[in-house]
């Protein structure tokens, strides 16, 4: 994992934070993410919720965007102020078709992928993408 600077700015602290595209940074790029916004007094509720979303958001990429294959980079930008968190995760691959899929009239996913989204979607106050799907932004209210 490489890392570059952090930056404050009215009570706002930004890191961004560079990881190798293999399985790895699953677990390891999310820890060192959640020791950040830990270090930045998330309650136990926004972590939890954070710790999920944000797992979600790293195997997507991994798998998906890196075809978990070392040789790539992701790149997450974590900004903390005292309104909110927002989280990006940037990927090279080519993007996908962002919307969830099939579901049923209760909400349930029908199809065989976006499992993830949807359950980052609930977990989070709002996410959406860029690039055709290859940048994910997160959102965090906090309360």
């Amino acid at each position: 994992m490489l890392e570059a600077g952090a930056s404050t700015d009215m009570q706002a602290f930004t890191r961004e934070f560079v990881f190798a595209g293999d399985a790895p940074t699953i677990t390891d790029g999310r820890d060192a993410i959640m020791e950040f916004l830990a270090s930045h007094g998330i309650s136990d509720e926004e972590e939890i919720d954070l710790l999920v979303a944000l797992q979600e958001g790293l195997a997507n990429a991994v798998f998906h965007g890196c075809g978990d294959d070392r040789s790539k980079k992701l790149e997450c930008t974590v900004e903390v102020d005292p309104s909110e968190i927002n989280i990006v995760i940037r990927d090279p691959g080519p993007g996908f078709n962002t919307s969830v899929g099939d579901l049923a009239e209760d909400g349930t996913n029908l199809t065989q992928h976006g499992r993830g989204i949807l359950l980052m979607r609930n977990l989070m106050d709002e996410i959406t993408y860029r690039q055709a799907g290859s940048e994910l932004h997160m959102k965090k209210l906090r309360r």
